[in-house]
């Protein structure tokens, strides 16, 4: 037993020393969505007549105008400050906001997966009905491309499918910002905590 405490003990303490390398976690989550994050918002911004359109027709939003004006500037400059580390908590609560907001007004009734698999990777997918439709069209489409087409070109990029539209990456997306609202944008290479350092509230980001 006290070979066992002990190693345990040992276990914990390299564990432990780990933690000096513990901003690379959220500067990898910063670096991953940044990209997505921004270019969305650029695509809203440049294209706002287009989004209001979406919102307001198709989702059925409210001032769907002044939706689609808040949705890319929050995408855009939240991704940016992402990329940069500055403001990171405070970014990432409108970028939540928006995750949810698409969730449950442009995928949720499509259920969880975003690609109709044929084996589920949740428990909790509660819209089987379409993964079974959407693999019985996606078959009957290879068919015809099979058929009627040259399918080893058209498939040697990439297998076709069918899109399904859950909330899979709205929901993945809202989950590692919430990593960041908590834990923040990490040591070092982040401009928050060189401010907090500044200011001499350097406990603030550790």
């Amino acid at each position: 037993m006290n070979t066992l405490t002990s190693f345990a003990c040992k276990s914990w303490s390299t564990f432990d020393k780990s933690r000096r390398a513990d901003f690379i976690a959220p500067l990898l989550l910063r670096i991953y969505l940044a990209p997505i994050f921004i270019l969305a918002g650029w695509g809203k911004l440049t294209a706002l007549d287009d989004t209001a359109w979406y919102f307001g027709e198709y989702l059925g939003l409210p001032m769907p105008g002044l939706m689609a004006l808040l949705a890319g500037l929050a995408e855009f400059v939240g991704g940016i400050c992402l990329l940069v580390g500055f403001a990171v908590r405070l970014s990432a609560v409108p970028l939540m906001i928006t995750m949810l907001v698409a969730a449950f007004s442009a995928h949720w009734q499509f259920g969880w997966h975003a690609l109709p698999e044929s084996t589920l990777t949740v428990p909790w997918e509660w819209r089987t009905d379409l993964i079974a439709e959407a693999n019985e069209r996606k078959a009957a489409a290879i068919s015809l491309l099979k058929e009627h087409g040259n399918y080893a070109w058209l498939s040697e990029t990439g297998s076709f499918t069918v899109l399904k539209n859950g909330i899979e990456f709205a929901a993945t997306y809202f989950l590692m910002l919430l990593v960041l609202f908590f834990i923040g944008g990490g040591r070092y290479l982040a401009v928050d905590w060189w401010l907090a350092r500044h200011f001499a509230c350097k406990k603030s980001v550790e």
